[in-house]
């Protein structure tokens, strides 16, 4: 598992709505990644799987999982085109919300 902080909506460390996001090759339990988010103790923490051209996301709070989170998705982007796929054009997350 990769995993970082991303202070989203900012230009400098320790501003912005940071957000969790964990790169995973494989789902984990789902109440593994909930200690993962609770241990994390940020608002939101970010799973995400790349299946076939897209990425599942999934965002855990410390009292369980959402639907949806605009900041920790934007952070995952972030860190896809940043560290993981820097070459790739764009990013489809499939989501309990949808795409």
């Amino acid at each position: 598992m990769k995993y970082y902080v991303v202070d989203a909506f900012a230009d400098k460390v320790f501003e912005g709505n940071p957000a969790g996001i964990c790169v995973l090759d494989r789902w984990l339990p789902d109440g593994l990644m909930q200690k993962i988010a609770m241990e994390n103790n940020l608002s939101e923490t970010a799973f995400t799987v790349k299946e076939g051209e897209s990425f599942r996301l999934r965002w855990f709070t410390p009292g369980g999982e959402i639907d949806l989170c605009g900041h920790a998705t934007l952070a995952t982007a972030y860190v896809l085109s940043r560290f993981i796929e820097p070459d790739a054009g764009g990013f489809l997350f499939e989501t309990l919300s949808g795409r």
